[in-house]
């Protein structure tokens, strides 16, 4: 290390993550048997411990804590263990030479039936795989027949034809499927990879098809749901009222609430199975499969088998997107409606505050004109009291022209009083505004 230079502190993890799933080496003739089985996602741990509880049966450590990959010989066979998200691959090596037919014996027929049981989870994936060696006899199609029960085998040529494949996707009787592979030119590690690669394709096929009962289940209810959209939106332009459109939002959010709970219910398998797919279509392609005469390859089977349910699947989580696009579209536009209605009932309250005010204004103005009318009067008495107070006092007044002559001074001055006071009131107001 150069001094001064800082490694990051993920470089080693993820240095270590490149190489933390190495293939297995294989030398044929070699028996293969791969589990796979389903725990979700909080079961890495007491998967773990089972692993180490076997090893430890055998004499050998287990894996270390927080690994989600091991290898090890357990002397009798070889095992690999493989933690992903939400579920685990437990796959069983026996190296021959063996005298008997293919599939005669099993790897998996050495692991102790009590540990086998007590694996957690549900077994999703279960294969047999021979590994024939190059001077084995190639098998003719009547031998196929008779290993897979059946004469709709697939078979190809992988790995440039350093080996020649056969298998057919099915399970026999044993629950098991099977695969066939005859060594022409293959190095130890190239099988290993080669084996690996069949068995994922198995894997991931079926963890990608893990989505399409919930696609078939849910189909039918979204259809449904769509109808009911169609039917509310088909009555934004007929309904009339604040109920009725109270109504309409009621039901709106009643369909949101349902495309929802499907969404929750379906997107995290919907995404896996595009992924898981992703995988599969990856793994058939580095197998680089050739053509074996009047025999199905892999790549076909996958196309016409596998991509049928994927898209269904791709479509159900399509439609959905689309019904909540629609539905958040139709909401906004009742929201719009009633917005709109608001709107109106707000400006005929306006108009209706207006009318008031201007009745107010002109009854004020009325009332202020008897205000004025009275204060004169009231004003005008006082003005003819103290004249007869004069004249009573010997003064030369006449009491009734003093109180006609101030009448028209005292309106006057009464009027610009109250006018004055209503301009102060005015300019408050508008300083508080």
């Amino acid at each position: 290390m150069i001094e001064g230079l800082r490694n990051h502190p993920l470089r080693g993890a993820l240095l270590a993550e490149v190489h933390s799933r190495p293939f297995a080496t294989l030398q044929a003739p070699e028996r293969v048997s791969h589990l796979a089985l389903l725990s979700g996602e909080g079961a890495a741990k007491a998967e773990r411990q089972h692993v180490i509880d076997l090893c430890r049966s055998r004499g050998v450590a287990g894996p270390p804590e927080n690994t989600n990959h091991f290898m090890a010989d357990l002397g009798a066979f070889r095992l690999k263990w493989e933690r992903h998200t939400e579920f685990s691959t437990y796959t069983f090596f026996l190296n021959g030479p063996f005298g008997d037919a293919p599939f005669a014996g099993r790897a998996l027929d050495l692991v102790p039936r009590d540990w086998i049981a007590g694996l957690p989870g549900e077994l999703l994936v279960g294969v047999h795989l021979d590994l024939l060696a190059k001077d084995a006899p190639e098998p003719d199609p009547a031998a196929l027949q008779a290993l897979f029960g059946h004469d709709s085998i697939i078979g190809s040529q992988v790995s440039g034809g350093a080996a020649t494949l056969w298998m057919d996707f099915r399970v026999q009787d044993d629950g098991f499927g099977r695969i066939l592979l005859r060594d022409s030119a293959l190095k130890p590690r190239q099988a290993g990879r080669l084996v690996q690669r069949l068995l994922e394709i198995e894997t991931y096929r079926m963890t990608a098809l893990l989505a399409f009962p919930a696609a078939k289940r849910h189909s039918a209810g979204l259809a449904a749901v769509g109808e009911r959209l169609t039917g509310i939106t088909g009555r934004l332009t007929e309904i009339e009222g604040m109920g009725a459109e109270r109504k309409l939002l009621g039901e709106l959010m009643v369909l949101s609430s349902e495309i929802e709970d499907v969404a929750a219910a379906t997107n995290y398998r919907f995404s896996a199975a595009r992924a898981y797919y992703a995988l599969v279509l990856r793994r058939v392609e580095e197998l680089r499969e050739q053509r074996i005469e009047g025999l199905q390859t892999i790549g076909e089977f996958i196309d016409r088998r596998l991509a049928p349910a994927v898209r269904t699947c791709e479509a159900v989580g399509e439609r959905l997107e689309t019904l909540s696009r629609r539905v958040a579209r139709a909401s906004q536009l009742l929201r719009t409606r009633v917005d709109i209605q608001l709107e109106a009932q707000n400006r005929d309250l306006l108009e209706s505050m207006n009318r008031r005010a201007r009745l107010q204004l002109r009854l004020q103005q009325t009332v202020e004109g008897l205000s004025i009318a009275a204060i004169t009067y009231y004003v005008a008495s006082l003005v003819g009291y103290l004249a007869k107070g004069a004249k009573a006092a010997g003064l030369p007044v006449r009491p009734e022209l003093a109180t006609g002559a101030a009448i028209p001074v005292l309106a006057l001055l009464i009027w610009l009083g109250l006018r004055r006071l209503r301009r102060h009131v005015e300019r408050e107001d508008r300083a508080k505004d």
